[in-house]
């Protein structure tokens, strides 16, 4: 059974600003899911995403991306 995070448990859980978990979500950057007026997160798609990585803007420029 997926565990189902709010955004003030992945702010703490990645250690990064709730603002922060919340525009990465309306981006598109981060896996989550609106529900109403607030977004909600599965642990394990966060731990995933977590363990492709994406490249960093740098890496992006760097191949003409």
């Amino acid at each position: 059974m997926p565990q189902i995070m709010t955004t003030k448990e992945l702010a703490k859980y990645l250690k990064l600003h709730e603002i922060t978990i919340c525009k990465y979500a309306t981006e598109g950057r981060i896996p989550a899911i609106r529900i109403g007026r607030v977004w909600r997160f599965d642990k394990d798609a966060i731990d995933k995403w977590i363990g492709e990585g994406t490249p960093s803007l740098n890496k992006a420029a760097s191949f003409g991306i």
